[in-house]
């Protein structure tokens, strides 16, 4: 993780390798654990005893975030262009975060136009997931927290896609249910998967509802002056710095 301001960049190298009922929020729990082949098919890193270049870069960039913010905060991940491997770095933050036994993570695919979390996952979604809830105020939230087979890993999938987040993101019924899911269990941080931030306000309106946000840039592909001024949108107080992210 980098701020344009200071040092140098941290490379994420990716393993060249959505009124609530919160008495149904339940904890992140899984019922059937991913083996280590099965997690490697999804792009999701692992704890094992052997040391890895991917999980330790993880590792260090949540250990970033934890400096960076108070209390169990919400992250928004941005990519600074598409195809950049926001989706990829926001589903292994969540996974990092979820090492420490007395964590939680909820990841939030927040990308409405080209969703891939549970697709990725390979994690089927009866009920929907983040435009659903927010389309129909009898939906149930808890049965939109999905789970992922990592242990307390939970996903909120995007659900039915849409060109624009703009007007879902801005509502009032997303920021409670935001709260909702972070205040009713102090152990669990959320991780908002966003669109890119060039060529969409998606990413800039989600800022305002997260603590921290994290760029993620396309490693020799995304230019110093696209990256810069992708930063530019976000609130330098919550800007945490750039993550660069290789391969996927």
């Amino acid at each position: 993780m980098h701020n344009p301001d200071s040092g140098a960049p941290a490379k994420a190298d990716s393993g060249k390798v959505t009124p609530i009922t919160n008495h149904l929020i339940t904890r992140a729990s899984s019922s059937h654990a991913l083996t280590p082949s099965q997690l490697r098919e999804r792009s999701i890193i692992f704890r094992t005893d052997v040391a890895r270049p991917e999980v330790d870069a993880f590792r260090d960039l949540r250990t970033k975030l934890l400096a960076a913010a108070e209390g169990n905060f919400i992250t928004l991940v941005a990519p600074v262009s598409r195809g950049c491997g926001g989706s990829f770095v926001a589903r292994n933050l969540a996974a990092a975060m979820a090492f420490d036994d007395n964590r939680t993570s909820l990841l939030v695919d927040c990308d409405l136009r080209d969703p891939s979390q549970d697709a990725t996952m390979r994690i089927e979604t009866p009920a929907g997931g983040l435009t659903d809830y927010l389309d129909n105020p009898e939906q149930d939230l808890a049965k939109v927290l999905y789970d992922t087979g990592v242990p307390r890993v939970r996903l909120l999938p995007a659900g039915r896609q849409r060109e624009t987040g703009a007007e879902y993101f801005s509502t009032f019924r997303m920021r409670v249910m935001l709260d909702s899911l972070r205040s009713r269990y102090s152990d669990r941080y959320l991780f908002l998967d966003s669109p890119p931030v060039i060529g969409s306000p998606d990413a800039r309106i989600l800022a305002d509802l997260a603590d921290v946000v994290v760029l993620v840039a396309g490693y020799a592909r995304d230019t110093p002056a696209t990256i810069a001024q992708a930063a530019a949108n976000f609130d330098p107080r919550k800007f945490a710095g750039v993550i660069f992210n290789e391969g996927i």
